[in-house]
């Protein structure tokens, strides 16, 4: 039996809130927004972020949420990066089942043109829905105009009849619904190449002061860090999680250290213990600062 990481590490330790969270609904280049729409093009290179769909917030705890993954996120070149499925086993894999497929540039060029017609565009009103504690989904796409993106509030835990919300609000809803199920069902369709696994050049080391786990936890074996100094830089004085970057041959040791380990593994270095979250970095993400805020 499988089922995606994200769930695991929600319920564990990482998806990712050091600021505030965004205001519900809301649009690039909107009154309102948190991230002021861009006057870019188009992207023009292969790592270029084209769409990503991501979810924040809810009833988790901020740090708990820390280097959250993207549910999928497609690039100029037609890759798209998901998580794929991993055993429903607890602890779980330490690392998560990045996986990348190619899509044509066809549909590259569909993704974008659906955006707007989805409401992935300033002034789309997606309302408020009567739902406490519900993530929020943030939708970003990269087109001519610029970086337009929307974030929406239970966009699948709101109810068909919430009296909340009007019936514009509901249609607008609905049909970003179905553009996100669409992206996330790229996989089923024709005109990419299968799926394999993702091999980051980069890994970011999220790591926290390790501490006994509560009795009926089962106990783990200690694992040797053989990696940059723990625990790196703090991302937030609140919050006790540093953050390192580990690239070339430093990568490769410990990739292969963190395969034998699970999300639960207490890893020494210089005597001390610390719990680790491996979050590979994705082709537009250059390091800890991604992980100081939301996106």
């Amino acid at each position: 039996m499988t089922r995606l990481r994200g769930t695991l590490i929600a319920a564990a330790v990482p998806l990712f809130l050091l600021a505030a969270c965004a205001q519900p609904g809301t649009t690039a280049g909107a009154p309102g927004s948190d991230a002021p729409e861009s006057a870019s093009a188009s992207p023009q290179s292969g790592d270029d972020l084209v769409a990503r769909v991501e979810s924040f917030g809810g009833f988790v705890p901020p740090d708990r949420t820390v280097g959250a993954l993207p549910a999928l996120s497609v690039y100029a070149d037609g890759r798209v990066i998901t998580e794929g499925p991993v055993p429903a086993i607890y602890p779980g894999p330490a690392l998560p089942n990045l996986q990348v497929l190619t899509l044509s540039a066809e549909q590259v060029q569909q993704i974008v043109k659906e955006a707007a017609a989805a409401g992935v565009k300033p002034g789309t009103d997606f309302g408020q829905p009567n739902v406490a504690d519900a993530p929020t989904t943030r939708v970003t796409v990269k087109t001519d105009q610029g970086v337009q993106s929307v974030n929406v509030v239970a966009l699948n835990e709101a109810q068909a009849k919430d009296p909340m919300l009007t019936a514009a609000q509901q249609t607008a809803r609905s049909t970003l619904a179905a553009y996100v199920k669409k992206l996330q069902d790229l996989s089923s369709g024709d005109g990419y190449t299968a799926s394999k696994p993702y091999e980051p050049t980069s890994l970011a080391v999220l790591a926290r002061p390790w501490t006994k786990q509560s009795g009926g936890e089962p106990a783990q074996a200690d694992a040797a860090w053989t990696g940059p100094a723990l625990p790196g830089d703090y991302l937030n004085p609140a919050i006790k999680i540093g953050c390192v970057v580990v690239t070339g041959a430093d990568l490769d040791k410990v990739m292969t250290a963190a395969k034998k380990a699970n999300q639960m593994t207490p890893w020494t270095a210089d005597g001390q213990k610390y719990l680790i979250n491996f979050r590979p970095l994705l082709p537009d993400e250059k390091g800890c600062a991604e992980f100081k805020g939301n996106r």
